[in-house]
């Protein structure tokens, strides 16, 4: 019979994977569909709405949004993201930079901060602070660049998606050697 700390450990694994998997295929389509306004603009939307999804499944896995706070502020910010990206598609690709930076801001904190919340519990969060603090950064970059002259594109947010899905494998990667060093230690 496996410990609730086993189970936890192995729903993170899984978890991370997923987002991963979600967040490749996510850069993928950006690339393929860049120059293509419609599809562009339905990748914007479903990738904030995927991280509520996400944060939701996540939290009520672990006992529920009550017990886990930042998961469930986290669902809200994506939410209202996802509804501020498709206000903002109308005011142009500048606007949604800035609308994806303050929310990668919002979200990076608030991941960082269950990052740390879990440490103790499960381990290999390191990655997952990491993770947050970054994307805190790279908000502000976003940011930055929507008050450019070049005009953003769905190609500016690629690298955001693409050190979240790095970070969300590293920490696969990383639960799946704790616990092969655990089985055999």
């Amino acid at each position: 019979m496996q410990s609730q700390s086993s189970t936890q450990s192995n729903w993170l694994r899984s978890y991370y994977f997923v987002r991963a998997t979600f967040s490749i295929a996510w850069i993928a389509a950006a690339i393929l569909f860049s120059a293509q306004p419609g599809p562009a603009t339905f990748l914007l939307v479903i990738y904030p709405l995927w991280d509520a999804l996400a944060n939701l499944v996540d939290a009520r896995t672990n006992g529920g949004l009550k017990v886990n706070p930042s998961q469930s502020l986290n669902v809200v910010v994506s939410m209202i993201t996802t509804l501020a990206v498709i206000v903002a598609v109308s005011n142009g690709t500048y606007a949604v930079l800035a609308v994806f930076g303050v929310w990668a801001i919002l979200s990076g904190l608030l991941q960082l901060y269950t990052g740390v919340r879990r440490w103790r519990a499960y381990g290999a969060q390191w990655v997952m602070i990491l993770s947050g603090a970054q994307s805190a950064l790279a908000g502000g970059f976003m940011i930055s660049r929507s008050l450019g002259t070049a005009a953003p594109t769905i190609l500016d947010v690629v690298p955001y998606v693409g050190f979240g899905a790095f970070y969300f494998l590293l920490s696969a990667i990383w639960l799946v050697v704790a616990a092969y060093r655990r089985k055999y230690a």
